[in-house]
């Protein structure tokens, strides 16, 4: 066991402090990460608030790790001393399953399930802590290779808010002669747009209003259009192909329904507190499809990071010292970031 620093949380929706924590000692397949910076998702949020369920405390959040890799195990042949490295949402699974062996990792039905980044178990029967921290070890089956076109800091988000987004837009076609809304511009949303774009998809940004209209054309979107404006719905019926929901508000399903051809689908990413409601006239009546999607597989994720970097997609950050976590947090909810923050681990 080594010590590292970090930031947690003690108790349910308590600021989150500078502690010490412990970490396992580097196996044979492990590999000891100097984390260089982490991402700050609204998931986090919602976990250290338990709005998803009861969770494990303390808590160290952050699963958009990015990093260097200080030692490795006797048996790790994928890395090495000094590969730029990155760790996403979960550092195990079963390995064993259809969903494991089919590379569909985040997925996991064996016994268990995946192991998250943070706020679970692992094997070992010790609570996980994230990337808010100095350090950490991890099996080399769980990390990825930041390519070299990448900088580590714009990169930290795209383990998790551009694999979340990425692994829909391929699985349900994103591409030429395909069109495309993606609802919220926040730090999902505007890697939705940029990745949706690279694929050569028509992109349309759905958001509450014009606000972040400019940053959106820029960012690869060919239509920007407010929601709060009825004639957008009006307008919009029958439009797209996939409509990507990144937002973690609940939304009225059966109006973004309507946006949809025949035989489209409404996928969701963003994960509301509270339950949804759906009429299912609006899906039977054009063969639609009201979907989900959880990350990805660590190959898909590595194909992410290969495909930003040859795309030179990364996040739009505001870097800042860990001091600032809890502030940060507040304006994550405020919706007062472009577009994503992330922590400058060497202040932690």
């Amino acid at each position: 066991m080594t010590s590292t620093t970090a930031y947690a949380a003690h108790a349910p929706k308590a600021p989150l402090e500078r502690t010490t924590i412990e970490r396992r000692a580097v196996g044979e397949f492990d590999v000891l990460i100097d984390i260089k910076y982490a991402g700050i998702c609204h998931s986090d949020i919602h976990q250290v608030r338990e709005g998803w369920g009861e969770a494990i405390f303390p808590m160290v959040p952050g699963h958009e790790i990015a990093g260097v890799v200080r030692e490795a195990g006797a048996g790790v042949t994928k890395f090495r001393a000094g590969d730029r490295v990155g760790v996403g949402c979960m550092v195990d699974s079963c390995r064993t399953c259809a969903n494991c062996e089919a590379g569909l990792e985040q997925y996991c039905t064996g016994s268990g399930g995946k192991v998250e980044t943070y706020n679970d178990t692992g094997k070992d029967g010790r609570p996980t802590y994230g990337g808010y921290s100095r350090t950490m070890v991890v099996d080399e089956n769980y990390v990825v290779r930041i390519p070299d076109g990448l900088s580590l800091d714009v990169a930290a988000p795209l383990l998790c808010a551009g694999i979340t987004t990425y692994s829909p837009l391929r699985h349900w076609g994103a591409g030429p002669g395909k069109k495309v809304a993606i609802v919220g511009m926040g730090g999902l949303g505007h890697l939705a747009v940029k990745i949706a774009d690279a694929l050569g998809a028509e992109v349309t940004v759905l958001s509450q209003s014009l606000r972040k209209r400019e940053d959106g054309l820029r960012m690869g979107a060919e239509h920007y259009r407010a929601t709060s404006d009825p004639k957008t719905f009006e307008e919009l019926d029958g439009t797209f192909d996939v409509v990507l929901s990144t937002v973690s508000a609940a939304l009225d399903y059966s109006a973004y329904m309507s946006l949809l051809k025949t035989d489209g689908a409404l996928v969701n990413v963003g994960l509301p507190e509270e339950p949804i409601a759906l009429d299912l006239f609006s899906v039977v009546t054009g063969r639609k499809s009201v979907a989900g999607s959880n990350i990805g597989g660590i190959a898909e994720t590595q194909e992410m990071l290969d495909f930003c970097a040859g795309h030179g997609i990364g996040a739009e950050i505001e870097l800042i010292r860990a001091d600032e976590i809890n502030e940060a947090y507040e304006r994550v909810l405020d919706s007062d970031v472009r577009y994503r923050f992330v922590i400058d681990a060497a202040t932690i």
